[in-house]
C-alpha cells in the first residue's frame, strides 16, 4: 500500500477544501438549495457529519435521495480528482456545511446523535 508523506496529504486536503468552498458557492444557487433551505429550517432534513443529509421525517426522503445523489456525484468527481477516498471528501464537505448551515439546523454527529446548530 502506497503511503503519502504527511505534507502531501495536507496538501491533498487544502486542494479538497478549495475545491469544496467554489463547488458550495457554484451549487448554493441552485433552486433545490431553497427547497433544502425549507427541509432544514422545518426540520424535516439535517446534515450530517458524512456530508450527506439525513431525513428526519420520513416525509423528506425522496429530497434527502434527491439531494444526495447530486452531493455524491459531486463527491465522486473531487475524490477521483484529488486521489483520495468518496467519504474523505463527504467529511470536508460536512465541515465546510456545518460552518454556512444557520443556527436551529440539526446536524447528526459521528456517534448518531442529532444536535442543533
Amino acid at each position: 500500500m502506497l503511503r503519502l508523506p504527511s505534507i502531501l496529504k495536507t496538501k491533498s486536503l487544502v486542494g479538497i477544501l478549495s475545491a469544496v468552498l467554489l463547488t458550495l458557492s457554484l451549487y448554493g444557487t441552485l433552486v433545490w438549495a431553497d427547497n433544502l433551505e425549507q427541509l432544514r429550517t422545518s426540520g424535516a432534513i439535517g446534515e450530517s457529519y458524512s456530508g450527506y443529509v439525513v431525513a428526519r421525517n420520513s416525509s423528506a426522503q425522496a429530497e434527502a435521495n434527491a439531494i444526495n445523489t447530486k452531493r455524491r456525484a459531486i463527491y465522486q468527481e473531487k475524490a477521483a480528482t484529488q486521489g483520495v477516498s468518496v467519504d474523505q471528501v463527504g467529511k470536508v464537505y460536512a465541515m465546510e456545511i456545518f460552518k454556512k448551515i444557520p443556527a436551529g439546523t440539526w446536524f447528526q454527529k459521528e456517534n448518531g446523535q442529532w444536535v442543533q446548530k
